[in-house]
């Protein structure tokens, strides 16, 4: 006799009589597994995965392209990265322009200015994941403005 794959139920038909559950290998239907998008905090969390390429990428993909805030979020993160590249230029100019002896002093603004710069990636990414929109002081509404054109 077989038993029932949920219950374990013996049973004697196609059916458990105890939960309903079909029993055989005849009595089993492949379904078809549905594929949805991402969720809107998901979606826009990624938009700071990897910067300008995660930011244009969300751009281009069709469904994510005409949600609003999943707009927004990849606007501020291409701008906040183009802004931190030319900090990141800035840092380098200045530290090989200024005398040896203040490299030290340079470098250690350079490593505070990296981890600043790491832990609001992280805190932009939360933020996103958890539903908020939260808007950089230079770059944030000009990627409203981005956002809000069609």
């Amino acid at each position: 006799m077989p038993f029932c794959s949920s219950c374990g139920k013996e049973t004697s038909s196609n059916f458990c009589p105890q939960c309903g559950a079909a029993v055989g290998a005849s009595a089993t239907v492949a379904t078809p597994i549905s594929m949805p998008g991402l969720q809107t905090n998901v979606a826009a969390a990624l938009c700071y995965l990897c910067g300008l390429i995660t930011g244009i990428i969300f751009l281009v993909l069709a469904p994510y392209n005409q949600n609003s805030t999943i707009r927004f979020h990849a606007f501020q993160s291409i701008f906040a990265n183009v802004a931190w590249f030319i900090v990141w230029i800035g840092i380098s100019v200045i530290t090989a322009v200024m005398p040896f002896g203040i490299h030290f002093v340079i470098a250690l603004l350079s490593g505070a200015v990296s981890l600043i710069g790491f832990l609001g990636w992280l805190f932009l990414m939360w933020k996103a994941y958890q539903g908020e929109k939260f808007i950089l002081p230079i770059v944030g509404p000009i990627a409203e403005q981005q956002a809000g054109k069609s």
